[in-house]
């Protein structure tokens, strides 16, 4: 199986570990690169700062031996101008040739300008007084004069060494501007590397959390019975398989769903033969037309009418659900007036109020929605047949149909006994009937809110239970005004 490629064109790896480990590698990666570069910063640092300290104690050291050359050379110049000794003067030239020595290492330090131009001097002065000293007699203003002129050298070797421990200071200096900088470098360095984690960590997250907001809502949807839309979840393989096994599960959903219906269709249709013979059945002993029934053959006639007609009701309800569940499938969309369907609505169902003296009071203005006219029918007649069955004798129904907003809204409520606080959120399952009893003849099946809600869904409306207003049950169904034509 190839990679998944996905958000800019990264590929996901084969699996959920992998990525896992991937991101904390590239997470810690641009962390390990500030380190390692503050390594070589603080390497490179270091190994400056060693250079600068030995050349500087190497320029202190030769400032020191040449300072105590030019006082020895000075010394046996005095001695030798007084006592004209030549063993003065070898001890003199073996001296100057360590002076000599000592210049020319000093020299080729890193010195600045004015150091060497300062040792330059210093070597100069010294050679002066050299020829002088071997080719000048020894008279008395002679050797004053020569005497001065060690003088000024030994003043030239005493800048030589303040010019050094200059050095020394410069370098420190130096040393601590590198410092700052390599600071503040390493500083850049740091948060740059803190914010492309960051970003890295994000951009990971994003990659990670994706294939499992895609397990998510397809959970969602298998768990809302939401079965037309197909599974797709891509990432790492083994989350893809995950999908996979999900797609599989929706299909099999739906071939359960497919068996189960045409169960309830057959089952139906089957029973509504002998049902049909059993209910005429009662209903000619009950009428008496096969004969004088006595009272007590006269109730269980009247209990074999009322069950045949309440088994009746039940299997009219399955054909019901199945037609319902078939048709949220099959809606056709156009323009519709739904104030005009509520009147439909209420006219089709005078009759059924009239004879049990109910009231319906209609408020309806102007809606115009894109949607299914049939279905929103049988919405809100649903709606009005379960008002009508839970009303009380000479008790009113209401049902407003107004626009709020970008919102049509339908309200319907009766003066019946309501719903329990237990019932609220379960009254819109499937064949789930209240606890509190109605005031028609037959039990009801649990059926004509669930095809409301399922109906009103799939107008992508939404229908609930107004729980603060009392006496009776009321709800209230919110329908999008205008929408685009989808296809179910």
């Amino acid at each position: 199986m190839k990679a998944t490629f996905d958000f800019a064109g990264l590929g996901y790896p084969r699996s959920f570990l992998k990525l896992l480990l991937l991101g904390f590698g590239l997470v810690c990666l641009p962390l390990i690169l500030a380190l390692l570069n503050a390594a070589a910063y603080v390497d490179r640092l270091s190994t400056q700062s060693q250079a600068a300290v030995d050349q500087a104690a190497e320029a202190a050291r030769g400032s020191r031996v040449l300072m105590e050359q030019v006082t020895a050379m000075e010394r046996l110049a005095r001695q030798y101008l007084i006592l004209g000794d030549a063993a003065l003067l070898a001890d003199y030239a073996k001296v100057r040739a360590g002076f000599k020595q000592t210049t020319s290492d000093m020299s080729l330090l890193p010195l600045d300008e004015a150091q060497l131009r300062g040792l330059n001097r210093t070597i100069e002065k010294e050679q002066d007084l050299f020829e002088q000293l071997g080719s000048r007699p020894r008279t008395g203003d002679v050797r004053g004069e020569q005497i001065a002129g060690y003088f000024e050298l030994s003043e030239l070797a005493n800048d030589v060494l303040n010019q050094s421990n200059l050095l020394i200071d410069r370098e420190i200096e130096n040393m601590g501007e590198a410092a700052r900088q390599a600071q503040g470098s390493l500083l850049w360095q740091l948060a740059a590397s803190i914010a492309l984690g960051v970003l890295i960590a994000a951009l990971l997250a994003f990659l990670i959390a994706k294939p499992i907001r895609q397990l998510d809502h397809a959970i969602r949807q298998l768990g809302r019975a939401e079965l037309a839309t197909g599974i797709r979840v891509r990432g790492p393989a083994d989350l893809e398989y995950l999908g996979q096994r999900l797609e599989w599960l929706r299909l099999r959903l739906i071939a359960l769903e497919e068996q189960k219906t045409k169960f309830l269709h057959h089952v139906s249709h089957e029973l509504k033969t002998p049902l049909t013979a059993l209910r005429e059945g009662s209903e000619l002993l009950a009428d008496g037309s096969s004969g004088a029934l006595n009272p007590q053959q006269s109730e269980i006639a009247e209990i074999l009418r009322n069950n045949s007609l309440q088994l009746q009701q039940l299997i009219e309800g399955l054909l019901g659900y199945q037609q319902a569940v078939d048709s949220v499938n099959r809606l056709e969309f156009r323009p519709v007036d739904l104030s005009a369907i509520a009147r439909k609505v209420v006219q089709a169902h005078k009759l059924a109020a009239a004879a049990r003296n109910l009231r319906i009071e209609l408020r309806a203005e102007a809606a115009v929605l894109t949607g299914d006219a049939d279905k929103l029918r049988i919405v809100l007649d649903n709606l009005v047949s379960n008002a009508i069955k839970y009303s009380p004798e000479g008790g009113t129904i209401t049902l407003v149909v107004r626009s709020v907003a970008d919102n049509i809204l339908v309200e319907v409520g009766d003066s019946g006994p309501g719903i329990a606080d237990a019932d609220r959120e379960r009254v819109f399952d499937w064949f789930f009937q209240g606890t509190l009893g109605h005031q028609g003849r037959l039990k009801g099946s649990g059926l004509g809110l669930a095809i409301a809600r399922e109906l009103v869904l799939a107008h992508r409306g939404s229908i609930e239970v107004i729980a603060e207003r009392s006496p009776g049950a009321h709800f209230r169904l919110t329908l999008p005004a205008s929408r685009e034509r989808t296809q179910f």
